[in-house]
């Protein structure tokens, strides 16, 4: 009997075309190739892993290494090539590309930063972030704006900056630098790497005069970097390259995601009216427990992160019925795990009140994204203070014409152009 299967629509990607709507593509592969080795744009054959059981067990199993070393091995034994870019030794040490028990002692050394109380005590500086972003763009009078560029994009940078204790008047060249990252792809002498490099000396010299600042006066310095020197400084064996590594990716991976959750969400606002209005109703009644499962349903719908980072196979394992080699690359594809309609009920639907919500937006396992809680809260103010200031904010332009950034990692959209009213002069 010949074959019923539709045809494949794998052969597009990771493609800019792919990037726009990766969803039906993705409900090919759970039903039809749940667990699907392609070639990646890089030259590099992984597995993508689709449905969300399988999701969830690989997320959090332990066989499988978060350092690109063990890909490394298998590929030397196998006659490949390691994986791209992956090897920038002054960037290399930090959460997302090391194992236990390096891992356990990195992620313990800042998590207290995000603590439920401490992203509490953030919430006004965030909620003050939001407002004057707000004020900004809409003081030109002229009802329009780009989301992403004005809004989406500064609000994280500048919550973070200040988390980790970049002075005020840097901030615009961390800006500037993280704008070169999340705008282009550019090779190992383009203008990614020259801002890594900026962003990387800057960084180093930054916890150099911190350093010198608190052997001066111990007691001042509640900012993230300032804990990282002084448990270095008490025995934790923190050196001063992993402090930078450290503060790099949390700077990088706290503003990414961010940019994404807000500028995705907003869209999925905009372009599903019955449920933003739904939002809308319960904000002006003071009602904010629809605002907080419908974060939740933002990230599942159309996450931020569309697969988690690397893993590597340090033996061979077998997931959803496909054997894996050691050393084989391997990627979860939240974004597929998230639509899986084994786990959800109408998981193409977005339904801002769904409660049995245990989405994979932010990861699982040891390596849950550390930086969600302050995530969530920047999600919550910003829909909310958009929402509530700008009640007829609307798109400005055709869904068709929006261009989306893709990529390995993260999915989002470069602009998101709108309309809406200008408040009256005066008012906020």
């Amino acid at each position: 009997m010949p074959d019923q299967s539709p045809p494949s629509p794998t052969s597009e990607l990771f493609s800019w075309e792919f990037a726009a709507n990766p969803y039906p593509a993705y409900a090919w592969l759970r039903e039809h190739a749940p667990v699907h080795r392609t070639k990646l744009p890089s030259g590099v054959d992984a597995w993508l892993v689709t449905r969300y059981a399988d999701a969830r067990r690989t997320l959090a199993d332990n066989r499988l290494s978060k350092n690109p070393a063990h890909h490394d091995e298998g590929a030397h034994a196998k006659g490949r090539t390691g994986i791209p870019g992956e090897r920038q030794a002054d960037l290399m040490t930090h959460l997302l590309n090391i194992d236990p028990p390096d891992h356990t002692r990195l992620r313990r050394l800042v998590s207290k930063a995000f603590t439920p109380r401490r992203v509490a005590e953030f919430a006004p500086r965030v909620q003050e972030l939001t407002d004057d972003l707000i004020d900004r763009f809409t003081a030109n009078g002229s009802g329009t704006a780009d989301l992403i560029h004005d809004f989406a994009f500064p609000l994280p940078i500048y919550a973070i900056c200040d988390l980790l204790g970049v002075p005020r008047e840097d901030q615009d060249d961390f800006r500037d630098w993280a704008g070169m990252m999340i705008r282009h792809g550019g090779g190992p002498r383009g203008g990614v790497a020259r801002s890594v490099k900026k962003m990387r000396g800057y960084l180093a010299e930054l916890i150099h005069r911190k350093r010198e600042a608190l052997s001066a006066e111990p007691a001042p310095g509640e900012d993230l970097i300032s804990g990282l020197i002084r448990a270095s400084d008490h025995g934790e064996h923190l050196t001063e390259n992993e402090a930078a590594a450290m503060a790099f990716i949390l700077l990088f991976a706290g503003f990414e995601t961010t940019v994404n959750l807000i500028g995705n969400g907003t869209y999925a606002l905009l372009t599903h009216p019955g449920e933003r209005e739904r939002l809308q109703r319960a904000l002006a009644a003071g009602d904010r427990g629809l605002l907080e499962t419908g974060v939740e349903e933002l990230l599942r719908y159309d996450g931020p992160v569309e697969l988690a980072t690397w893993r590597f196979a340090t033996e061979p394992v077998v997931i959803g019925g496909q054997r894996v080699e050691t050393g084989d690359p391997v990627l979860v594809v939240l974004a597929a795990a998230d639509r899986d309609p084994e786990r959800f009920d109408g998981p193409d639907t977005l339904d801002l009140a769904r409660r049995d919500n245990q989405h994979l937006g932010y990861g699982h396992g040891i390596h849950y994204c550390l930086g969600a809680p302050l995530a969530r809260l920047e999600g919550q103010t910003a829909l909310a203070t958009l929402l509530t200031r700008l009640p007829d904010l609307r798109l400005a332009a055709d869904p068709d014409d929006l261009r989306w950034r893709g990529g390995l990692i993260m999915r989002g959209l470069r602009t998101l152009p709108v309309e809406f009213s200008p408040p009256p002069t005066g008012q906020g």
